[in-house]
């Protein structure tokens, strides 16, 4: 592990930001996303921080499940189920909940005997058009569940496309749809993503039990563009640290880094940080990337590197060689790093390579 850059982990900001979740809507039962290794953070520490704030545990696929069940006897749920019927007797076996979204999966179901023990979430494509029984199809699906599976319980779910998106009437189409066709089934329905917890209320009602599936939201980040988590309430859950190892004077007309990118406009200091595309720091972030040394705001200048960024210090007074940068995190929020890479804190967040070492803080 490189010493001199990690990945700062805070509990506190886990417990608040489950705490904001709840507050939001008070009747539901959430579902914590923790895939990719908690978006990064840290599977483990995740799960064990958040525990005692929430219901259950989604992740991607079965492996994920599996290495979770070791640590955690919370229920857990596999948002793209089994895929053959070695996976979906495992899955029983260790009493993990699995969606059903295709046809295949339904006939493995119809014959495994042993579904009464299972917890199933059966889901509809609303819009998303990736996973989910089609529309038309969904009542068939649904009374096949029903009447001859008949797993321990059955949710019924769909996926938001677009609820970052609030000008967009693609949510609340999807939503009326969800709704009429959840309508009468007296089943506990999941829709909302972190976006829908924050933004689409119509998207959960009381009318039936609830399941929300909070993401990003839990590791302090908004889903929405040009915002960021702390102005929705949330705090950082990840804090990206590295030191300054290099401080250079150059000339005017003098360039920096690969390719000779930027030239000095004037006599400057550059100072280099140990941290690179080689520890999860995005490649295409562009001159003025802002990185936070001593506290203060320091723009990247020239190419990112495999183990090293510079960063424009002229106005920056007072650097010596050790001092403290952030990448991202508390008082520089990421969402605002991936707009300047042109990507969003998702990949951020869940980029960051096993050569960075996590550090747990209260």
């Amino acid at each position: 592990m490189r010493q001199s850059c990690y990945a700062e982990i805070s509990l506190s900001a886990l417990h608040h930001n489950a705490r904001v979740v709840r507050e939001k809507i008070p009747h539901a039962k959430i579902a914590a996303v923790v895939k990719a290794d908690a978006y990064g953070h840290g599977v483990k520490t995740v799960v064990a921080a958040l525990e005692k704030h929430v219901d259950l545990f989604a992740v991607a696929y079965l492996e994920e499940a599996l290495e979770l069940r070791l640590s955690c006897q919370h229920p857990i749920l596999v948002l793209e189920g089994f895929f053959d019927q070695q996976e979906l007797e495992v899955a029983a076996k260790q009493n993990i909940a699995c969606v059903v979204h295709s046809a295949y999966q339904l006939a493995l179901l119809e014959s495994f005997p042993c579904t009464e023990n299972m917890d199933l979430w059966l889901k509809v494509d609303t819009g998303m058009n990736r996973l989910g029984f089609p529309l038309g199809e969904f009542q068939k699906v649904y009374m096949a569940l029903s009447a001859n599976i008949k797993p321990r319980s059955l949710t019924l779910m769909s996926h938001l496309s677009s609820a970052d998106e609030l000008e967009s009437d693609v949510s609340a189409r999807q939503i009326s749809v969800f709704n009429k066709l959840v309508s009468g089934k007296n089943k506990a329905v999941s829709l909302s993503n972190s976006a829908g917890i924050m933004a689409w209320p119509s998207a959960n009602t009381e009318q039936y039990p609830q399941w929300v599936r909070p993401g990003i939201m839990l590791y302090g980040c908004t889903p929405f563009d040009n915002s960021s988590g702390a102005e929705d309430g949330l705090q950082a859950a990840m804090t990206l640290r590295s030191t300054i190892i290099g401080l250079r004077e150059i000339e005017t007309g003098e360039s920096v880094g690969y390719g000779a990118t930027w030239q000095a406009e004037r006599p400057s200091r550059i100072g280099v940080v140990a941290i690179g595309y080689g520890d999860g720091y995005p490649r295409h972030a562009k001159t003025g990337t802002p990185v936070l040394v001593n506290g203060q705001r320091a723009p990247l200048v020239g190419r990112v590197s495999m183990d090293m960024i510079t960063v424009d210090l002229t106005d920056v007074e007072g650097v010596e060689i050790g001092d403290a940068a952030i990448l991202w995190g508390q008082g520089l929020p990421a969402e605002e790093v991936a707009r300047h890479a042109g990507t969003i804190s998702y990949e951020l967040l869940t980029g960051i390579t096993a050569r960075v070492a996590r550090r747990v803080a209260e």
